[in-house]
């Protein structure tokens, strides 16, 4: 649960929770992890909720609509001050993910930068 005023770490849009309805009544539950890059670029991967193991290392960024939202600790470490935006377009999903309700779309990922501390916030 995020702390009032404060922005959470992943939300999704209206297509991408539609998505997750139209996907989660045909296969049951689901759940996401941010991919780091490489092979799998840098989208998200959704999968059957435990059909990814969860490590140690890994941060549970947020759960939308009761689909836990996973990210790599050393990722989050290079993110924490940027919140993702769960969405979807068109297009086969890469990798081993799921589609995206459909079988022709994907999930992404969009981003923005949160606020960051001013250095000059403290008082001289």
């Amino acid at each position: 649960m995020t702390e009032p005023g404060v922005a959470a770490p992943v939300i999704a849009t209206a297509a991408a929770r539609a998505a997750i309805a139209t996907l989660t009544s045909r296969r049951g539950p689901i759940m996401f992890f941010q991919s780091g890059g490489c092979c799998d670029g840098s989208l998200p991967m959704c999968f059957a909720d435990g059909e990814l193991l969860v490590g140690d290392n890994d941060v549970l960024l947020g759960i939308i609509d009761g689909c836990p939202f996973y990210i790599a600790a050393a990722q989050y470490q290079a993110w924490k001050h940027t919140q993702l935006i769960l969405d979807v377009e068109p297009g086969a999903p890469e990798g081993f993910s799921l589609p995206a309700g459909v079988d022709d779309a994907h999930f992404v990922t969009r981003s923005r930068v949160l606020a960051l501390p001013s250095p000059y916030s403290v008082p001289l």
